[in-house]
C-alpha cells in the first residue's frame, strides 16, 4: 500500500504542476461537456500526467475524463483508482485557488486510499485505511521526495480547540434541505458556525478537524468524494449514503452519489 501511496501522491503533485502552469498562463481553453459542466485544457493534461503513473499499477482507473467506461466492464474490477484531475474546474476557471486533483484506491467498493493535492496552497492531504490521515505542504514545483515530506506530515484530525460546532455549508447559497438540517444542529448544539470551501476541500474540513460534519443535499461523481472519503475514514470519520443509511460505496452502476453526510 506505500507504494501506491506513493505513486497516487507523485501522480498528484506532477498532475498539480501542469495545472499550475496553464492557471497562471490564463490560457485555459474551455469547452462544455455533454453535462454541460466545463472543461479546460488543464483537466486534459493533468488526466494525462495521472495516467501516465497509474497506467503501471496495471489497476483500471475510472476517471472524469473517462466516464463513458461501460458497468458491464467495471462491474469485475474488485480494485480500481477514481480519479479526478481537476475537481472545481468551476474553480479553477473563477481563479480562486479552490481546486484540487483527487486520486483514489478502492477495493471491493471502499476507498481505502486517498490523495487531494491543492496545486495553489500546496496543501497534500493523504488516507489511507489502517494507517490514518495526513496533511503535509508541498509547493508546486518543489524538489522533494515523498517518505520525507509524509514524515513531517501532520496527523489528522488536528485539535479543534475552542471552536463552536461547525458544519461546512454555504452561508448564501443554502438549499432548504442544509437549512432545516442546520437548523436542527442549532437545536442539538446551540451555536453552530459555518465554513465554505470549493471543491473536495469540503470533505477534507472535516477530515482536518476544522469542521464537524459536512451536508451535502447536491449532486455528485464518484470521483467528486472517493479521495476524500477516503480521507475522511483514515482519520476516523464516516461518509453515509442517505439512500442506505451506511457508508458509501465505489464502482457502483449509476456513478451518481446519493445526497451524504459527513461526521
Amino acid at each position: 500500500m506505500e507504494g501506491l501511496r506513493d505513486t497516487a501522491i507523485e501522480a498528484a503533485i506532477e498532475a498539480g504542476q501542469a495545472i499550475l502552469e496553464i492557471y497562471h498562463s490564463g490560457d485555459f481553453d474551455v469547452t462544455t461537456k455533454g453535462d454541460d459542466s466545463p472543461l479546460t485544457k488543464a483537466d486534459l493534461a493533468s488526466h494525462d500526467v495521472i495516467m501516465r503513473h497509474l497506467e503501471p499499477t496495471g489497476i483500471p482507473v475510472l476517471s472524469e475524463e473517462g466516464r463513458d467506461m461501460p458497468f458491464a466492464e467495471r462491474s469485475a474490477w474488485s480494485e480500481l483508482w477514481i480519479v479526478d484531475p481537476i475537481d472545481g474546474t468551476k474553480e479553477f476557471i473563477k481563479r480562486n485557488g479552490e481546486f484540487t486533483v483527487n486520486i483514489a484506491l478502492a477495493r471491493h467498493g471502499e476507498p481505502v486510499l486517498g490523495v487531494i493535492y491543492v496545486p495553489v496552497t500546496g496543501e497534500l492531504y493523504v488516507g489511507v485505511a489502517g494507517q490514518g490521515a495526513h496533511k503535509a505542504i508541498w509547493p508546486a514545483g518543489a524538489s522533494q521526495d515523498v517518505s520525507t515530506v509524509m514524515a513531517g506530515a501532520d496527523v489528522l484530525p488536528m485539535p479543534k480547540g475552542g471552536r463552536p460546532y461547525t458544519a461546512v455549508a454555504s452561508r448564501s447559497h443554502m438549499s432548504p434541505e442544509t437549512e432545516a438540517f442546520i437548523a436542527n444542529l442549532r437545536e442539538e448544539h446551540g451555536e453552530v458556525a459555518l465554513i465554505s470551501k470549493g471543491s473536495s476541500l469540503k470533505l477534507c474540513m472535516v477530515a482536518e478537524g476544522k469542521a464537524d460534519c459536512y451536508p451535502r443535499f447536491a449532486p455528485t461523481m464518484e470521483w467528486d468524494t472517493a479521495a476524500g472519503q477516503a480521507i475522511c475514514m483514515a482519520a476516523g470519520f464516516d461518509v453515509v449514503d442517505q439512500n442506505t443509511g451506511e457508508t458509501m460505496r465505489y464502482n457502483r452502476e449509476q456513478l451518481l452519489n446519493a445526497w451524504f453526510l459527513v461526521r
